[in-house]
């Protein structure tokens, strides 16, 4: 049974309170009926200041999925490491991981926005050593026992369900991402499909004496959404697609490594790269892959649209898939 996904960002431009709230409702309840259908996981993100309302805080969202559901994980993919203060991050993480029962997955990078850094006030030039900082110290602080931190003694309470501690992994598509992995004995989650940093991570494994593992993207990796007619649901909704992509375009410089990255101007470009695929159920099944990533309200689409995609692929795909 391949592992299976929905990802939300929230991301709704132009929006009000009122249909903001409308879409986390929506994707609440989303979440509650892939719970429901077996579907494997929920993955969402963080950016801050975007004027398209970009989900802020996947932590408090992923609470509120947890709240809604009984089996599903909630993969937070990532968060900007450096622009969280360690100790309550430490408490955030141990809470979420006993209200849910271990179902709680965070990777966890260092951005590529500087005006998120300056919007926090927070170094962009100290983002390795915070990330360092950020991660031994989340670390020690699941032991529940008393630590050195910045000169004081402190202790972290209450412990977290998930022993030794809640999965947390290092995301990047960096050497230093992948040294500071193993370093660590934390897994690593490269940004895209890099066989060879992934390589490099198990060397610097053997040197450093640690235990570790890999979560990589598949070399082919789309965003995934379901219709019985393609074409027509391009010409419709395409540029909610084309809106995300350009998003990210915006953001990501020219060596940024990414499995989201694309260099569509239009939404024809977009449709020919395949990054961003619409697919029947027929079509999706036959891709044949270990991961199926669906992205049902990516960049503004419509709720209504959203449900017809999981829909499709909860009632004809899964089964089909042996869910």
């Amino acid at each position: 049974m391949p592992v299976t996904v929905v990802r939300f960002n929230l991301v709704e431009p132009d929006a009000t309170p009122a249909s903001l709230a409308a879409r986390y409702r929506a994707a609440l309840e989303m979440a509650a009926y892939a719970d429901e259908h077996g579907i494997t996981t929920v993955q969402t993100e963080e950016h801050h200041g975007a004027d398209n309302n970009w989900l802020p805080s996947p932590f408090a969202f992923a609470a509120a999925v947890f709240g809604a559901t009984k089996r599903l994980a909630v993969t937070v993919s990532a968060i900007i490491g450096p622009l969280h203060d360690p100790l309550r991050l430490a408490e955030e993480i141990a809470v979420l991981d006993l209200l849910s029962g271990g179902r709680l997955v965070t990777v966890a990078g260092i951005g590529y926005r500087p005006e998120e850094y300056a919007q926090f006030d927070v170094e962009w030039k100290r983002r390795g050593r915070l990330q360092d900082e950020l991660l031994e110290t989340l670390l020690k602080a699941w032991t529940g026992e008393p630590f050195e931190y910045r000169g004081r003694t402190v202790r972290i309470t209450p412990r977290p369900f998930t022993d030794p501690h809640p999965l947390l992994l290092v995301g990047g598509s960096s050497k230093a991402a992948a040294r500071r992995a193993a370093r660590l004995g934390l897994p690593f989650f490269p940004s895209a499909h890099l066989p060879e940093l992934e390589a490099y991570y198990k060397e610097r494994l053997m040197e450093y004496g640690t235990e570790g593992w890999t979560m990589m993207p598949a070399a082919e990796t789309p965003l995934l959404h379901i219709a019985e007619d393609p074409d027509r649901t391009w010409a419709e909704h395409g540029r909610h697609f084309l809106h995300e992509a350009r998003t990210y375009a915006s953001w990501q410089s020219g060596e940024i490594r990414s499995a989201v990255k694309s260099g569509a101007t239009t939404v024809e470009e977009l449709r020919a790269e395949g990054v961003y695929r619409i697919v029947t159920p027929e079509e999706c099944v036959a891709l044949g892959f270990d991961n199926y990533v669906l992205h049902p309200l990516s960049g503004g689409m419509p709720v209504e649209e959203g449900w017809r995609s999981l829909r499709l692929f909860a009632e004809e795909v899964l089964p089909a898939l042996g869910g």
